[in-house]
């Protein structure tokens, strides 16, 4: 008989954490994109901006920022678009490779991302952790970790140090 830890069947309890789970990849996005929207960002370009707000000199290469934002060059580049409609990033020529282009933070970008981040950030406690205790939080924490590691060897995005 198969160890119910490894038993690939989707039923009983593991059907309903899996749907669960399932569910909540679907309803996050949105819930966070709306709370965003009077800032004109989607959490998808906030996570852009964010990237670029904390990137040496407020510049990535395209391929770097894709990474971080687990996005493919189209995908991205489109979000680029809008973002350089509003005067928040700009793209340029990578200076030591002439392969590569550079996605740069503007000043109304930053300033945008300063208006938006505490809207997000009470969004997401509110969403997220004031739905958890602490210990849920950690084990939350964990948890994704290793579900990360079991779809990729390499680490994900992590914040920067605060130091």
């Amino acid at each position: 008989m198969p160890d119910d830890h490894h038993d690939a069947t989707l039923s009983g309890e593991r059907l309903e954490t899996w749907s669960t789970l399932a569910t909540l990849l679907e309803w996050l996005p949105p819930a966070l994109d709306k709370a965003l929207q009077p800032s004109g960002l989607t959490h998808f370009e906030y996570g852009m901006l964010y990237a670029l707000e904390h990137a040496p000199d407020l510049t990535l290469r395209l391929r770097v920022l894709a990474e971080y934002a687990n996005s493919g060059l189209p995908r991205l580049s489109r979000a680029l678009d809008r973002l350089e409609k509003r005067g928040w990033v700009r793209r340029e020529p990578d200076p030591e490779d002439g392969r590569s282009t550079l996605a740069v933070l503007l000043p109304a970008g930053r300033e945008t991302l300063r208006q938006a981040t505490p809207v997000h950030e009470r969004n997401v406690n509110r969403l997220v952790f004031e739905q958890l205790t602490t210990a849920q939080a950690t084990e939350l924490r964990e948890a994704c970790r290793r579900i990360l590691s079991a779809i990729r060897d390499e680490d994900g995005w992590s914040p920067p140090s605060s130091s």
